[in-house]
């Protein structure tokens, strides 16, 4: 499980985008306007891609984004 530091605050930005490439996942935090990214390279997920870029996803949830997969 990664553990996740640094987020920008729900309160501002309360949606997240998640998108998968060969070496990273990225998401992008937006919702009220403007909006931060962060990659995260896919050597830290564990396990095979898609199980990374789907913990990452109901880690995200949990901490109370409204998550999604966005097409890269």
């Amino acid at each position: 499980m990664l553990r996740l530091t640094g987020l920008p605050g729900v309160e501002r930005y309360p949606e997240a985008a998640v998108a998968r490439d060969g070496e990273h996942i990225t998401i992008r935090f937006g919702g009220l306007g403007d909006e931060q990214q962060m990659a995260v390279p896919l050597k830290y997920g564990g396990g095979d891609e898609e199980s990374a870029e789907l913990r990452l996803m109901a880690q995200l949830q949990q901490a109370g984004y409204r998550v999604w997969r966005e097409e890269q």
